[in-house]
């Protein structure tokens, strides 16, 4: 049964599904879609394009599917996606896509804690988590299971690979390759992410091997290009050296170093 605080104010063309809990003060504008069981809480504000997902949770004075702070921006038609299952939490702010992408996409199972960005046209991936203050810019795109320490901002056009960790306090202008822990400023590896890697089933063995990888590319005398020949060599065939080369190959702005 679908509960909608009289004070709510929700356009008549907006779709909502099932067991929906809207609290006083929302606002939702007529081009929205709303899944089952999501729960919205007050003074939230839904925009025009946004799709959201069932069982999510928003808390209060969230901004979702708002115009994106881009001066390029001439009001297209765009939206900003939210995956099932995702809990948004106190004023975070997502914007929908520019013309270049019409989509701001946020995955399943994600959190974003409070005061969170995530700017027009980013892609951010299923199990993230975002965390207090993070400021994603513009084309961003963030991949599986990758978690964002508090304040850190993320520069416009720059990856974040599967399974980091980027620490607090520290932020990204260069791509950050898959499943590895990244710190100080300039932000820089550090190492895997054991702990990450560990909690979700990497064996023993694969950790070595991604290990080995990352020593080629971080840990040698060897240029970046040396690297890659080696890591073709040593691990041919390898899924981890693949995935690596793969995120290295469609790299814009360099790897972190």
């Amino acid at each position: 049964m679908t509960d909608i605080h009289p004070t709510a104010i929700i356009d008549p063309k907006a779709k909502l599904g099932e067991n929906i809990k809207i609290a006083p003060y929302v606002v939702i504008e007529g081009d929205v879609e709303i899944g089952d069981n999501t729960n919205i809480g007050p003074h939230t504000c839904i925009y025009d394009g946004a799709r959201i997902g069932s069982n999510v949770t928003i808390f209060q004075s969230a901004s979702i599917s708002n115009v994106p702070q881009d001066l390029k921006y001439a009001g297209e038609e765009s939206h900003c996606v939210v995956g099932d299952n995702t809990t948004i939490h106190e004023f975070v702010t997502l914007h929908r896509g520019t013309v270049e992408t019409r989509l701001t996409s946020i995955g399943k199972n994600c959190l974003l804690m409070a005061y969170a960005h995530v700017a027009h046209d980013c892609r951010v991936g299923d199990n993230v988590i975002l965390a207090n203050c993070v400021q994603l810019g513009g084309h961003v795109t963030v991949d599986d299971y990758t978690i964002i320490g508090g304040c850190s901002p993320v520069h416009q056009f720059c990856k974040v690979g599967k399974h980091v960790m980027i620490a607090g306090h520290y932020r990204a202008v260069q791509d950050v390759p898959p499943y590895i822990l990244a710190g100080h400023e300039p932000l820089r590896y550090e190492g895997l992410n054991l702990v990450g890697l560990r909690r979700r089933g990497f064996t023993n063995d694969e950790i070595m091997r991604i290990k080995g990888i990352y020593a080629l590319i971080y840990q040698s005398n060897l240029n970046l290009t040396q690297a890659k020949e080696q890591i073709n060599q040593k691990f041919a065939g390898d899924k981890y050296a693949i995935e690596i080369l793969d995120f290295i190959a469609n790299s814009t702005r360099g790897l972190i170093r």
